[in-house]
């Protein structure tokens, strides 16, 4: 009689097979019951995936954004390379740009400023590491904004990496039950993580602004972070799922466009990992109001915020956000005030209320955005010194950089025009301003690449070496 040979995972690879979990189950059943042939192919019928989808040509997406100066017509053309090239993804369905709107990446990544609708689909690559960064205000009625600014640089954390045990918050425990209900943010290494960056706000354009309210005079806090480590860890494992999806559904599409189906245990999963980060999010931003308001003793008079890089749901359908701010309510289920509109340190900050129309897809702007990359931007400041570049920038305000090392790719001049950014918001209905909150000061993470521990260590090696050298 003739021995089968035994069925392995090459077999299936050459037959077009994708490997996949479903492997051993399958092996072992083809083994067990020494199926062969036609009999092994209709076994496996079940597990065949759908033809390849291909990419999409002429999706419309809305341009909410207009050039007024050279440079600008070359930011909008960069913005509109990148983001029709992002529509060809199968999964989307429309899309949008605002006025903030600036280039991050190659071309086909999402740019900053930008919409996009997909069905049944979250594209983690679309949302960026940074998940739910978001801004929060509170007001502390009449309080003297320079005794809340010295109070809140006291409390608040800056720079990379987290706080040490003895100066962490403490870790709310229906957070802590979250993380542990959550079968991709369970492990030990990312609820360390979550502790230990809980009440930090990393660097960039991260920032924590002290203004005062153009309609009642009172001293309002606002501060400008996202999820820290915690929320990249999460994005590096769902850029994971989504590529090994990609490789199945849509090999055309760019691998930052990949996407994980909602309708799959991954996708259900991953929905679900999105909103504890977002919970652990806004409690980040809580403990540095909280501890503000604690240490000066002051009642908090109100307190809202919003997110504007996040995925939100509506339907089947969702909408990724890369810094876009959310106006319908449907999309914050936790909606309590107007929505905050930053534009950069000597601007005020907006707050704003609106309604979705068809060209905003319920999205306003987040902030200012950029006409030219960091780098650029500093070369365009080489004839002046930093601190002359500080000085003119920021007169008649308290501005601080955490590191105590200025970071002129954050001052005013780095950013679009707010006025700009202002009359388009009106000019495409992107939102009503209802109050201002003036600036008077601001406190930012700094040129933290500078002194940052590993170059320290590397200079006091070489000055070591150097002293070495010499006493020979």
């Amino acid at each position: 009689m003739k021995e089968l040979k035994k069925v392995n995972g090459n077999t299936l690879i050459n037959l077009g097979f994708i490997p996949g979990n479903w492997f051993t189950e399958a092996l072992d059943y083809i083994n067990i019951n020494k199926l062969e042939d036609k009999e092994m192919l209709e076994y496996l019928e079940q597990f065949m995936l759908p033809p390849m989808l291909e990419l999409q040509e002429n999706v419309i997406f809305h341009k909410n954004i207009k050039a007024e100066t050279v440079l600008e017509q070359k930011n909008v053309d960069d913005v509109i390379t990148t983001m029709t090239e992002v529509m060809k993804t199968p999964t989307v369905v429309n899309g949008s740009i605002m006025p903030d709107a600036c280039p991050t990446g190659k071309i086909g990544v999402i740019p900053v400023g930008g919409v996009v609708v997909t069905k049944n689909a979250i594209h983690p690559g679309m949302h960026s590491a940074d998940i739910c960064c978001s801004v929060m205000l509170t007001d502390f009625g009449k309080t003297d904004p320079k005794i809340v600014m010295d109070a809140a640089h006291s409390v608040t954390h800056f720079g990379p990496g987290g706080r040490t045990r003895e100066n962490q918050f403490k870790f709310p425990a229906e957070l802590l039950e979250q993380f542990e209900n959550t079968q991709m943010l369970r492990d030990k290494d990312m609820i360390k993580v979550a502790r230990k960056h809980l009440g930090t706000q990393g660097d960039g354009n991260h920032f924590l602004f002290i203004g005062i309210s153009k309609k009642t005079g009172n001293t309002m806090m606002i501060t400008h972070h996202g999820s820290r480590g915690v929320g990249a860890m999460l994005y590096k494992r769902g850029m994971k799922v989504a590529e090994r999806f990609r490789k199945q559904l849509s090999k055309d599409t760019l691998p930052q466009n990949a996407w994980i189906p909602y309708n799959t245990q991954e996708g259900k999963a991953y929905w679900k990992a999105l909103q504890v980060i977002r919970n652990w999010t806004k409690q980040n931003h809580i403990c540095i109001h909280d501890a503000t308001a604690e240490k000066i003793e002051a009642t908090v008079e109100n307190r809202f915020w919003n997110e504007h890089n996040f995925v939100f749901k509506d339907g089947d359908l969702f909408y990724h956000a890369k810094g876009a701010t959310p106006l319908n309510a449907k999309f914050m289920p936790d909606i309590t005030g107007p929505r905050l509109i930053p534009l950069n340190m000597a601007e005020p900050v907006l707050i704003v209320q609106g309604e979705s129309t068809e060209t905003n897809l319920g999205f306003a702007p987040h902030g200012a955005g950029r006409n030219t990359s960091r780098t650029q931007h500093k070369k365009s400041k080489a004839d002046k010194t930093i601190q002359e570049v500080f000085e003119e920038e920021t007169k008649g305000l308290d501005i601080r950089f955490y590191s105590n090392e200025i970071d002129i790719s954050e001052l005013p001049s780095a950013y679009k025009d707010a006025e700009t950014v202002r009359n388009q918001m009106d000019e495409f209905g992107l939102g009503t301003v209802i109050d201002e909150v003036m600036p008077y000061g601001s406190i930012m993470a700094g040129d933290v690449n500078k002194n940052a521990p590993w170059k320290i260590k590397a200079r006091k090696k070489y000055e070591a070496k150097m002293k070495a050298l010499e006493n020979k």
